[in-house]
């Protein structure tokens, strides 16, 4: 990845993130990676928790389901590992 520092208001991940998507030349691939991008970040951040009591939930979302963010964990880690392989 880029190492550069962070753009403004974005972390040191986020800007190493931006940079590369905007590094990759236009066509197809990268229209896929971005929307695959765009929908796996809208799946983290919209899980839905059925876990949530008087005291607050089991992790940092109300709206988060316990077995949903397990799935998407394995996802990712499949992803990983599928990139890791590589």
């Amino acid at each position: 990845m880029i190492a550069l520092e962070a753009l403004p208001g974005l972390s040191p991940a986020e800007s190493q993130i931006v940079l590369a998507l905007r590094e990759l030349p236009e066509g197809s691939l990268k229209r896929r990676l971005v929307s695959f991008l765009d929908e796996l970040a809208d799946l983290v951040r919209h899980p839905g928790c059925p876990e949530m009591q008087a005291d607050g939930v089991p992790c940092v979302s109300a709206t988060a389901s316990c077995e949903e963010c397990r799935q998407l964990a394995v996802r990712v880690d499949l992803l990983r590992a599928a990139l890791d392989r590589n």
